[in-house]
């Protein structure tokens, strides 16, 4: 405890040490503008010296040409080793760009359909569907996340053996579960990306961790980029940290396609500028400009302007400009990695701690660039966010609902009942009735959250209350899943389990 309230003071003792040593041993690859970016580096200055965050590694291109690399704070602040561009961090989920463009490697060559059916690359394994059915789920549908998967998350703790990942056999059977019909709805699911790793894997005969270094990172000039920290990179490894300045126990996932790549700013700064089509020194081709306009195309259009390519998070119109990007979010981990194509911009901000001043940082940063980006942002900024509607009863919904949960070792009977107060009750079996929290319905979508417990072997493990999202078919059915939130201060992740309602 005497550790936790003191470590911002110690921070502030020794940041100017920090400040001054953030570059050094890489003059070769270290571009730091005296002037541009002034207002940028003074937020970022202030948020160490603060001890709001124990580091910051920030890179931006323009027109294929890195004009900016620096590093501020503390790697790890024990050892007091100080963050520079070449300091490896956790990517969490900008991994998720990095395996799509592995798996388009094997695309192109012929290897890979991505309109075939996931069910044909992971055989003899295969999907469950309780929706729709899983041969319909194509490797796109993973990709874009409309495969029907949920949402899912998981971490295991180095310091606790007993818990660690199941088998990728194992891993199927309980989470690759389709909870609404492929190509139905939108869902963010990190299991999608679990299936693409083991795909990699099964077509091309070498293990992920191989197939990435060898046919992605290495020709496009990662160097210290890999799945999980790579051999002799221990030292060069950012520590993860709590919001509170304590460091988080090292942790993996069961998807690691999804989150479990490390890299530095310099190389996902490269990885960025490749994908705009540019090549910098000691870079190769490794895939076509059509293969990477494909990826950064709308795979799944809609009426929203925030969509999903091939690996990408999309947007039509940012402050006038079409946008590319992918961010990273895990404990101790806030990472963004933004394209402005028709400006052939990249920005790369990497922390080491949950942190709101992501999107800030990189929105400025543009800003900068673009003059009439900077003067809507701002003037967005300036406005009050309108309040959300009060929750009211939905009268197609109003009555009694009973069904199941179903996990993958049992079934258990669940009931809802929609008040014509707007109270939602809700009452798993043996377990205490309980009210539906934060209860939203959009476009026939009921989401919210409870408390209770998800009654499988593993959501027995820890304690953790429950969020919802269910689809509402029109007739009388409610379906979609119930997840895990965990309530621990060690978070364990979300997994989701099959629940379906019907009206009485």
């Amino acid at each position: 405890m005497f550790y936790r309230n003191n470590l911002k003071t110690r921070m502030v003792l020794v940041v100017s040490f920090i400040l001054i040593t953030t570059a050094a041993g890489y003059p070769q690859s270290v571009v730091v503008p005296t002037e541009r970016f002034a207002d940028v580096k003074k937020q970022l200055k202030a948020a160490v010296n603060k001890g709001d965050i124990p580091s910051v590694s920030i890179a931006v291109s323009k027109d294929g040409e890195i004009i900016w690399e620096e590093s501020f704070g503390w790697a790890n602040r024990e050892k007091m080793i100080p963050a520079t561009p070449h300091t490896v961090y956790s990517m969490a989920s900008i991994s998720k760009p990095m395996a799509v463009t592995g798996l388009m490697v094997l695309q192109e060559r012929g290897k890979v359909d991505l309109n075939k059916p996931v069910n044909d690359y992971i055989s003899p394994l295969s999907l469950n569907a309780f929706e729709g059915e899983s041969d319909d789920a194509s490797i796109k549908h993973i990709i874009n996340h409309t495969s029907g998967l949920p949402v899912h998350y998981t971490c295991f703790y180095i310091d606790e053996p007993d818990n660690q990942p199941p088998t990728k056999t194992e891993s199927i059977r309980r989470y690759g579960i389709i909870v609404h019909p492929p190509g139905s709805t939108y869902q963010y699911s990190n299991f999608g990306y679990s299936l693409l790793d083991h795909i990699i894997f099964k077509v091309s005969g070498q293990s992920y961790t191989d197939f990435m270094k060898k046919e992605v990172f290495l020709p496009l000039g990662m160097m210290r980029t890999s799945i999980d920290i790579g051999k002799g990179m221990e030292e060069y490894a950012a520590e993860r940290y709590y919001s509170d300045g304590s460091p988080v126990p090292f942790y993996i996932s069961d998807h690691p396609g999804a989150s479990q790549v490390y890299s530095s700013v310099h190389d996902v700064i490269r990885f960025g500028v490749f994908h705009l089509n540019y090549l910098l020194e000691g870079q190769y081709k490794i895939l076509t400009d059509e293969t990477l306009d494909l990826m950064k195309a709308d795979s799944d259009p809609d009426t929203e302007n925030n969509r999903y390519g091939l690996g990408w998070f999309l947007r039509e119109d940012e402050f006038g400009y079409p946008v590319v990007w992918h961010t990273g979010s895990m404990a101790g981990v806030n990472n963004i990695l933004k394209m402005v194509p028709s400006e052939n911009i990249v920005v790369a901000a990497l922390f080491n701690t949950n942190t709101g001043l992501r999107n800030t940082i990189a929105n400025d940063i543009i800003g900068e660039l673009l003059p009439d980006y900077g003067e809507k942002l701002q003037e967005q900024r300036s406005k009050e966010r309108p309040k959300p509607e009060p929750w009211k009863a939905v009268p197609e919904l109003t009555g009694e609902w009973e069904g199941e949960l179903v996990t993958y070792d049992n079934r258990t009977p669940v009931k809802f009942v929609f008040q014509e107060d707007g109270d939602i009750h809700v009452d798993i079996k043996d377990q205490f009735k309980t009210l539906l929290n934060s209860p939203r319905y959009l476009n026939k979508v009921l989401t919210g959250r409870f408390d209770g417990t998800i009654p499988s072997s593993d959501g027995l493990l820890h304690d953790h209350f429950i969020n919802i999202k269910l689809i509402f078919d029109g007739t009388g059915k409610l379906s979609g899943y119930a997840s895990t939130s965990s309530t621990t201060e060690r978070f364990y992740g979300t997994f989701s389990s099959y629940l379906y309602l019907n009206k009485k």
